[in-house]
């Protein structure tokens, strides 16, 4: 078997490895609009794209340590505490992406329109947006699939990173429409902003219990 047909059939049973393979193109996706967020903050002095930036820089360094962790514990003797001790560091930080999101919510709920844009990004995100979600939706419920709480966690990340999507899209979308009632667009802006940073808590709070737990088993 040739190495891209090993490559291939790993990718497509091996559910860890497809995991973090996944994982090094989402950071490339990342960077990619954690830059492109940033040159629209600067160029237009947009707070809400400067703050998502932040947000993007944040999930990039947080996937990054997460698998070149993964990658170090398992030449580690005591893999099993090092990889909680890394799991648990990276739930706080998945606490700390939670206060991340508030500046671009409030903006948003605000109904503050930093750019203006036309119908086809909008589509284009809307198209992207499902895609994520749906994918996301899957693997989080796939995840239970690996006793590896480092690759489960990935998992989330991704789809905490798909409800932000969410939040990208409706910001699109209030900054190409401008004939939606200012009170409608502020209302669903409320609803959906809570409702995206209430999943994101309650995920963060709920992997920082794991990592308790973790810990106390493994000492």
């Amino acid at each position: 078997m040739s190495k891209r047909k090993e490559f291939i059939y790993r990718w497509r049973i091996d559910y860890d490895f497809n995991t973090v393979i996944s994982a090094f193109g989402s950071l490339l996706v990342t960077t990619v609009f954690a830059l492109y967020n940033g040159f629209i903050g600067i160029s237009h002095s947009s707070l809400w794209h400067g703050a998502i930036c932040v947000y993007y820089i944040i999930l990039v360094i947080f996937r990054g340590m997460i698998v070149l962790a993964r990658r170090k514990i398992s030449f580690s003797q005591n893999s099993e505490k090092a990889r909680n001790k890394v799991y648990m560091v990276a739930a706080i930080l998945l606490l700390i992406l939670n206060f991340s999101l508030i500046i671009p919510v409030s903006l948003m709920v605000r109904h503050q329109k930093p750019v203006n844009l036309s119908l086809i990004p909008a589509i284009s995100m809307a198209v992207y947006t499902t895609y994520k979600i749906i994918m996301a939706s899957i693997n989080l419920k796939r995840r239970k699939n690996s006793a590896d709480s480092l690759i489960r966690l990935l998992r989330t990340i991704n789809f905490i990173d798909a409800l932000v999507s969410i939040l990208t899209l409706q910001n699109t979308l209030i900054m190409v429409n401008s004939k939606t009632s200012s009170i409608t667009m502020t209302r669903l802006a409320t609803i959906t902003g809570a409702s995206v940073l209430l999943i994101i808590l309650f995920l963060s709070v709920g992997a920082i219990k794991k990592g308790i737990m973790n810990i106390r088993k493994s000492e």
